[in-house]
């Protein structure tokens, strides 16, 4: 199975999250799965990527331009796609992935997430977002969306396509 992870680039984190995000790698690696993902070399980004890696899993790192002119890809990327900005690498790891999950991260993946799951609520495929809630990271973006939920802002009910669970009832 392809597993699309989205997260967070930055070093300077909760170390929590950089344990959250090596439990779900080495569960991808250890179970024959392959990780779909931004392929950077910092942050969760890298951490994951190793912890597929490392657990004897592959890596399909999805590489704008930008990010490979600056030198900024994984030594963990396995296979890389290269693609011009960010529009594309979401086209793609969409288009690639099976299914999905969020680890904490910033404005990049709240967007990934949102990319995913509006393509979703449209019909353009049927696959659910995963958010890793990692001491309660995503506890205010599902506020906002319970608040959108309940003013009729969203069509149907939005956890038919973003899904939160606690790292622990991810059962990795």
């Amino acid at each position: 199975m392809n597993i699309a992870v989205f997260c967070s680039a930055n070093n300077n984190i909760d170390p929590d999250y950089f344990r959250a995000a090596e439990v779900l790698g080495r569960w991808i690696g250890e179970n024959g799965h392959t990780l779909v993902y931004g392929g950077g070399n910092s942050g969760l980004m890298e951490c994951i990527g190793k912890a597929v890696h490392e657990a004897g899993g592959r890596t399909i790192g999805v590489i704008p331009r930008i990010m490979e002119e600056g030198r900024r890809v994984s030594d963990y990327v396995d296979v890389e796609i290269p693609c011009e900005d960010l529009s594309d690498r979401k086209a793609i790891i969409m288009e690639r992935a099976d299914e999905f999950y969020a680890l904490p991260g910033g404005i990049g993946t709240i967007d990934e997430v949102f990319t995913v799951a509006a393509a979703a609520t449209i019909g353009y495929h049927r696959k659910k977002v995963t958010l890793c809630n990692v001491k309660g990271f995503w506890d205010s973006l599902i506020d906002l969306l319970n608040d959108h939920q309940q003013k009729g802002m969203i069509r149907g009910d939005f956890h038919d396509f973003i899904e939160v669970k606690d790292m622990e009832s991810l059962k990795l």
